[in-house]
């Protein structure tokens, strides 16, 4: 398929959407800080998303409906697939119903259909629900074929080897809160974590913690 889809159709408008305010990005799913592996793509961020991000490591495409049986099938092995992946490689989900041109631009015929994209042009494709051994020795066989090429594969599966390199450093704000509830003080670690809160009311852990102690 090397040549022979032309995705800068779809930059025209992805650029003109970049300049508007979003609502509300793309759901995304990560393994290490920063390294998304699975997105919610659209036609306004296929170009950022899929193409650009495609310079460093393989996006895989799930062209996929909310109707469609195999889909449900295949998704869920393509996800856990990805973030086993740790970075080396990004799913990128598009709903052809919400996304339609996105299917159209690939002249895709049925779903599901997962098309890898390396270098801002289609590289592999299949159609179907597979087996999950079957979809794991087609992901082996793309990451080898291209890692020479895209940087970011090697650059990701170091990091996966090496991972006491991509932790963070711990937040005091936390460590002050786990230290009083180890020496039994619930009142200041309710204290701590809702005042981590106060600052960041999304903060999902700091919400987890505080009802564990409550």
């Amino acid at each position: 398929m090397a040549g022979a889809v032309d995705l800068s159709a779809l930059k025209t408008k992805a650029d003109n959407a970049s300049r508007q305010p979003a609502a509300g990005g793309p759901a995304e799913h990560t393994s290490a800080p920063g390294t998304p592996t699975v997105i919610d793509v659209t036609e306004s961020t296929f170009q950022a998303e899929v193409v650009d991000r495609s310079m460093q490591v393989p996006v895989v495409v799930d062209l996929w409906a909310e109707w469609c049986g195999p889909c449900k099938q295949l998704s869920p092995v393509l996800e856990r697939l990805a973030a086993e992946g740790g970075g080396s490689w990004v799913l990128a989900k598009v709903d052809v119903d919400a996304d339609p041109r996105i299917a159209q631009l690939f002249q895709v015929q049925s779903i599901p259909t997962v098309i890898a994209i390396a270098g801002g042009q289609p590289v592999e494709a299949f159609a179907g629900a597979q087996p999950e051994p079957q979809i794991r020795q087609w992901i082996t066989q793309l990451l080898d074929a291209l890692r020479e090429q895209l940087p970011g594969i090697s650059a990701a599966e170091q990091g996966a080897a090496d991972p006491g390199e991509q932790e963070e450093p711990e937040d005091p704000r936390f460590t002050a809160a786990e230290d009083a509830l180890e020496n039994g003080d619930f009142a200041a670690a309710e204290a701590a974590y809702q005042r981590i809160l106060d600052a960041e009311p999304a903060n999902e852990q700091a919400k987890a913690a505080l009802a564990q102690v409550r």
